[in-house]
């Protein structure tokens, strides 16, 4: 299923600035039981890219809407909603552009999460960085060619994610997840103010983290951190969290923060 602007179609118009520029950001949420889990998160985080972005006049009470609607139709689904530019302007030139077009589209949740939350997921070292910009850092922007090129090399390797660095060498994300490790009572997370996808899963962790009193440091560091790490973890909104048994040659066994997020607590399952 496929709304585009409120229209149940595939087609859009080859001028939409998505198309010739990659104007735009998405989000991609989990349905569960009929609901977008993190509704109102999604909802923010569009907004917050939107500002960013300077795209103005979406109908946020609308996408609100199609948002709910979509997801009542299903039981366990994932919702992919991306907001463009739209169509016009000349150029890059923002000026004489329409308003912002609203996809949202359906598909079936991925089989393999629960088997890979039990085995635990296994990370390799691609060599495609991403280049840094702080002006974009943080968004899900409709750019993601680092990534298309991150997921042929992972594709190609025996393992289930990436561990991804910026040109500098240091510790970002995997290529569709943000990336966690434990040393001690101590969680790190790279610091994404410069590259990297500021992820739904990844902001709910760290609240839920400081909650239980483990505090959390953003840092810059190489993938020798990784060496002598207690635990680490990747998560996203849909997975939603995954313990990594193995990140290039490091292993890990411990799931003691793991747990304590996942025991009694449904949303990380």
């Amino acid at each position: 299923m496929m709304l585009i602007n409120g229209v149940a179609q595939h087609q859009l118009d080859a001028s939409d600035r998505a198309i010739q520029f990659g104007d735009g950001c998405f989000t991609t949420a989990r349905i569960r039981r009929g609901k977008v889990v993190w509704h109102e998160a999604h909802l923010a985080r569009l907004k917050l890219a939107c500002q960013r972005l300077m795209i103005e006049q979406t109908d946020w009470s609308q996408l609100d809407s199609e948002m709910r609607t979509l997801a009542s139709q299903q039981d366990d689904a994932v919702l992919k909603v991306i907001i463009t530019r739209g169509a016009g302007g000349r150029g890059y030139s923002m000026a004489g552009c329409g308003l912002p077009t609203r996809i949202l589209s359906c598909a079936p949740y991925p089989a393999h999460y629960p088997a890979l939350r039990e085995r635990g997921a296994r990370l390799a070292r691609v060599s495609t960085p991403l280049g840094s910009n702080p002006v974009l850092a943080g968004l899900k922007h409709l750019n993601r060619l680092e990534q298309v090129l991150i997921r042929a090399e992972l594709d190609a390797k025996p393992a289930d994610e990436a561990l991804v660095l910026d040109t500098e060498g240091r510790l970002v994300e995997c290529c569709a997840a943000n990336l966690f490790w434990r040393k001690g009572t101590q969680l790190f997370t790279p610091d994404l103010s410069l590259c990297g996808v500021a992820g739904l899963a990844r902001q709910h962790l760290i609240q839920q983290a400081q909650t239980l009193g483990w505090p959390v440091a953003y840092v810059r560091q190489t993938p020798d951190a990784l060496s002598d790490a207690d635990e680490v973890l990747i998560c996203n909104a849909l997975m939603p969290l995954v313990p990594v048994i193995q990140a290039e040659t490091y292993r890990y066994q411990s799931r003691e923060f793991y747990h304590q997020l996942t025991t009694n607590n449904d949303e990380w399952k």
